[in-house]
């Protein structure tokens, strides 16, 4: 009997270990599960105890944690940051190094698994037949096993040591493979590797370290690193999921969703969004379309590293973003703030806080990340990244594009005020990637060129719908429109507004987010179909020329145009405006090559015309095609653009008192890109592809006519200008060398295949060509004489090269 009452004792205080119960002094002599060591004598008097999401202990150099039943299973996100790299390791402090997805789980023989959640597939309906089928085959991989040391007899908290977990590279709490062979790191050397500090708060946990890797870039043969590792809850119930539409956008996740009702898998995605609904008190006001503040704002602290003459324009740059909240319904729904460096709660690691983090780079460069729950998309926190060097980047673009408009750009330091505003525009670009929304390099198509020149309408206006755009500045307007800086910097515009709208609009009467996804996609149709300028165009990768990077307007051809005219104002003033005292002409360097980028992007955007269509995404429920004909007189205008602005050598670009101070390497220059110009107009590719636009369109622009276009821009009369005849002799020498290596491919050898646009009509397009051509040439050798005359004897006997290695060569 008494051994009975003595297994019974032992058994009621096991299980009140594993039990939830008010605190009170632990008794020494508790009785622990087999296995296990008395609660003090693992959590000893010398720990240290920090109370919060887990209760922390620290004795001596282990930490443990104390883990309530309530927290198993319950999911977690885990963001490693970095807190201090080696100089020119590339990586920056506030930087995310990784992230995942974790829970705790009890687990067989006394032990806690650690599991990574893998969100991949979800089911529609969680009472299904396939949520079953699903349950059965997925397993989420363990990644840690912890021995349960002890069980806290106050309340039941199991109690793990994860010293080893944090101190050494487990890939949840550390660096990922990828960012270290990125990094070119390899082991990590554990003496020289510690925990710094774990401190625990009410939702988040975050942990310091120090971590030393063998490193085969570094003259020292390592490398040491510090990082901050957030772990913070995540909801219990997720956010409801919105659906993303590929015509607005949104950052989104990737899953694949499964459905009784339907005959197939099906790939969806989730958009990246914050979590704002208005409080209970106020729905019925939000539902009558009056403004509300949301449950919980939107904040972005300001790094206190930052200079302070910077903060009110960053701060700024946040705010401007209320006005699109408001389109969505919410009031005061985002706002910056000062970092509160007199509260010691807070940490800039801390995952619960968004900040504008300011890194002491070279790098000219900002971006805005995100971190979201991979169930439903909540964006849980963003660290804005502001580099130093940003500030380079933008005073050059504004030299070279608003110098001509805008007298305080005229030199290489701007006043405050002046780079305090275009800091505000990068910090509302960022921003806005941090709310969920991606580039839409399609919104500056929206604007028609000649508004861009009308002061009244583009100072109302702005030059883009989008701040989300690369449409840096207005280099279209003209010195004598007289346009302010209104009409001149970007700005959130009617994209961004109705973006938001789409993306944080509450729908609190839809039943879940399937039907949530159909009253949003009527709303995109309905919108497009009343605004076309609310269009999204991607990032500017696929072969819309409507969608580009750096360009603004609709008709690039226009735009880029007036752009030159301003280059030509810029150059002959770059001495003047990039002088600095004992500037060793670095200044003058610098600017010189942008000078040079400009026009480049110039002429690309202009060359996107050529061989390519338009693409509308819609649904099947909109009206209208998504591949569309670029009209045949915009592919005339750019091949006349490259004709004029290319091929008619651009020395205004080379002026010889620049050159004599920096050597501008003019001929090898200006040679090299019309040559490259050359090599994409005259290559197998672009000709195939006209070629294909050709049989698909009515009345399409076609290979001969591209080709007789082509000829008219650079077999022309020799001006008597040497210079600019120098470069049409090369220019025309290059041209005859192309069509050769399109005629007779090195694939046409024997044994070896041709690729589909050498099996097409291509290649008898330019043996036509050719062969007109060579009787064009016989008339322009005819009217030249002298060293002109030399040049195109010598180019006919290239031709007849050519055509002699055709006759034996079938094509």
């Amino acid at each position: 009997m008494k051994k009975l009452i003595i297994i019974l004792t032992m058994l009621s205080a096991w299980q009140h270990g594993f039990a939830q119960t008010p605190e009170k002094k632990a008794d020494s002599t508790s009785t622990q599960p087999k296995g296990m060591q008395a609660y003090n004598k693992v959590i000893t008097d010398k720990a240290k105890n920090k109370s919060g999401l887990f209760t922390v202990s620290q004795v001596d150099t282990k930490y443990y944690f104390q883990i309530p039943d309530s927290l198993f299973n319950r999911y977690m996100l885990v963001v490693t940051r970095y807190l201090s790299t080696p100089e020119g390791m590339g990586a920056f402090g506030g930087e995310k190094a990784n992230e995942q997805t974790i829970y705790f789980e009890k687990g067989a023989n006394n032990t806690v698994y650690l599991r990574s959640l893998q969100y991949k597939q979800d089911v529609r309906s969680a009472d299904s037949m396939l949520a079953k089928a699903l349950a059965g085959s997925n397993e989420n991989p363990i990644v840690g096993a912890f021995a349960i040391k002890t069980t806290n007899p106050d309340n039941g908290n199991i109690v793990i040591d994860v010293t080893d977990a944090f101190k050494k590279d487990n890939p949840m709490f550390s660096l990922e493979s990828k960012e270290k062979t990125e990094k070119k790191l390899t082991s990590l050397a554990d003496d020289k590797s510690f925990i710094e500090a774990i401190d625990t708060y009410a939702i988040n946990i975050e942990v310091k370290t120090t971590k030393t890797y063998t490193s085969s870039t570094a003259s020292s043969g390592s490398i040491t690193i510090r990082l901050n590792t957030s772990i913070v809850l995540l909801p219990k119930t997720p956010m409801r999921k919105r659906f993303f539409d590929e015509r607005v956008g949104y950052f989104a996740n990737k899953y694949v969703l499964f459905d009784d009702d339907e005959q197939r898998a099906q790939k969806k995605f989730i958009i990246q969004r914050y979590r704002l609904e208005p409080k209970e008190k106020d729905i019925k006001k939000y539902l009558k379309g009056e403004l509300v503040e949301p449950k919980k704002q939107i904040v972005y602290y300001i790094d206190p590293a930052t200079p302070k003459k910077w903060r009110p324009y960053l701060i700024a740059g946040i705010n401007d973003w209320q006005k699109a909240f408001e389109a969505a319904g919410f009031k005061n729904a985002i706002v910056g703030k000062e970092w509160p460096e007199d509260d010691k709660t807070m940490s800039l690691e801390d995952a619960r806080y968004s900040v504008v983090r300011y890194y002491a780079s070279e790098t000219p460069n900002a971006y805005g990340p995100r971190v979201s729950d991979p169930r439903s998309g909540e964006i849980i926190e963003s660290h804005v990244g502001w580099y130093h060097n940003v500030m380079k980047l933008v005073q050059r673009w504004y030299m070279i594009q608003a110098g001509p408009l805008d007298a305080r750009a005229r030199k290489m330091h701007l006043d405050d005020e002046l780079m305090g505003q275009l800091i505000r525009f990068v910090s509302s670009h960022e921003i806005g990637h941090t709310i969920g929304l991606r580039h839409n390099m399609g919104a500056s198509n929206a604007t028609p060129v000649e508004k861009l020149r009308d002061k009244k309408w583009v100072e109302a206006n702005g030059h883009t719908v989008s701040i989300m755009d690369y449409a840096r500045f207005n280099y279209v307007a003209q010195p004598e429109d007289n346009i302010s800086p209104k009409g001149i910097y970007p700005r959130i515009g009617s994209y961004d507004k109705w973006a938001v709208q789409w993306g944080y609009g509450y729908y609190p009467n839809a039943k879940d987010e399937f039907e949530e996804e159909k009253i949003l996609a009527k709303l995109t149709t309905d919108s497009l179909a009343a605004n076309p300028k609310l269009w999204f165009g991607g990032e500017g990768k696929d072969e819309d020329p409507r969608s580009q990077r750096e360009d603004i307007g609709d008709d690039a051809v226009k735009a880029s145009d007036y752009g030159i005219k301003n280059l030509k104002r810029v150059v002959p003033n770059l001495i003047e405006w990039t002088y600095q005292p004992n500037d060793a002409y670095d200044n003058l360097s610098d600017m010189h090559k942008a000078v040079v980028s400009q026009y480049s992007i110039y002429l690309y955007h202009v060359l996107k015309y050529i061989g390519n269509n338009y693409v509308t995404k819609r649904t099947v429920d909109e009206k209208g095609v998504v591949y569309q004909q670029i009209p045949k007189a915009k592919v005339k205008a750019a091949i006349d653009y490259v004709g004029r602005q290319l091929f008619v050598a651009p020395l205004w670009m080379y002026p010889q008192e620049i050159d004599q101070l920096i050597s501008l390497k003019t001929a090898d220059q200006i040679s090299d890109q019309q040559n490259q110009v050359l090599n994409m107009l005259l290559s197998p590719g672009m000709l195939y592809n006209i070629s294909l636009k050709s049989i698909q369109f009515e009345n399409a622009y076609t290979v001969p006519e591209f080709l007789n276009d082509l000829q008219q821009t650079v077999w022309v009369k020799f001006t008597g200008d040497e210079k600019q005849d120098f470069y049409r002799r090369s220019l025309q020498r290059g041209y005859i060398e192309k069509l050769g290596m399109l005629l007779l491919p090195k694939e046409a050898e024997p044994g070896k295949a041709l690729n589909a646009a050498q099996r097409s009509d291509i290649r008898l397009y330019g043996k036509q060509h050719l062969l007109k051509l060579r009787d064009e040439i016989k008339k322009l050798e005819d009217a030249s004489s002298g060293f002109n005359k030399d040049h195109f004897e010598s180019i006919l006997i290239e031709i007849d090269k050519i055509v002699n290695k055709l006759d034996k060569t079938a094509i």
